[in-house]
């Protein structure tokens, strides 16, 4: 098969160097994992090591095998199609040494300080970097101890799912506060119509009651009026009668009083 290396740079798992898998119009050949749920490992059955052998020591083609068929079940090979062929890239298989995990860390510090991310807090461009780093580190131990890999990738996908939980629960909670805050706005709107109606309806018996303020005002106003007409009429009339009958006493007293 045709090959050709390219630069993983961007990725820190390490792989191998991509190869031609079939042309434009050939059937495609099954992939490792293909129709399988994204969710669901399924992982053959791991052969024990055979004891005293060493971890660098050169692996035999069957354990290569049944190596490199655990690592697509863990990392699924990357494909794509260019210039009519369809290219596939696998997992390294390579066991790594001491000088491949400090080169991952250093890496990783060049990564994390290129992209800019964040120190603390969330920052997703530090959680992809991370899981990269993480599923380089499955890699290489599924390579040395493939139970341990596995375990290792239980543990990966269980913080994945824990991560997409909260993630899920996250947009749930902004989807709830977005509908509230909808809500919110809405009946404000209803409520500030009601304001103006109610200030409007305010006005108005403000208005009212200033008018009837005057017309209470000018009744009493007049009624004093009318009151203070009476009471001099009344002292008008006491007087007149007061006058009258002096009148009448004096002239009664000059008809019954004796002649001298």
């Amino acid at each position: 098969m045709a090959q050709r290396v390219i630069q993983t740079s961007s990725n820190l798992v390490k792989y191998d160097n991509p190869m031609v898998v079939s042309k434009h119009g050939e059937k495609r050949p099954p992939t490792a994992g293909a129709g399988k749920s994204p969710h669901t490992t399924t992982l053959p059955v791991v052969v024990p090591p055979t004891p005293g052998r060493s971890k660098l020591a050169p692996m035999s083609s069957e354990a290569k095998r049944e190596t490199e068929e655990i690592l697509n079940n863990i990392l699924p090979p990357k494909e794509w199609e260019e210039d009519g062929q369809l290219w596939r890239q696998e997992v390294s298989s390579t066991p790594a040494t001491r000088l491949d995990v400090i080169n991952l860390q250093e890496q990783l510090d060049m990564a994390l300080q290129q992209r800019q991310a964040r120190e603390t807090g969330i920052c997703p461009v530090r959680r992809e970097l991370y899981s990269q780093c993480f599923d380089e580190l499955i890699r290489q131990v599924t390579i040395n101890c493939a139970e341990r890999g596995i375990l290792l990738l239980r543990v990966r996908d269980e913080i994945r799912m824990t991560i997409s939980t909260y993630q899920t629960l996250y947009e749930s909670a902004i989807a709830f506060g977005i509908r509230k805050a909808l809500m919110a706005e809405e009946s404000k709107g209803d409520m500030e119509l009601t304001i103006d109606t109610l200030a409007g309806e305010k006005k108005d018996l403000q208005k009212e009651i200033v008018e009837l303020k005057a017309k209470i005002d000018y009744i009493e106003r007049r009624a004093k009026e009318k009151q203070q007409a009476e009471e001099a009429k009344h002292s008008d009339e006491l007087e007149f009668y007061k006058k009258t009958n002096q009148q009448l006493k004096a002239q009664l007293e000059g008809i019954v009083a004796p002649k001298k």
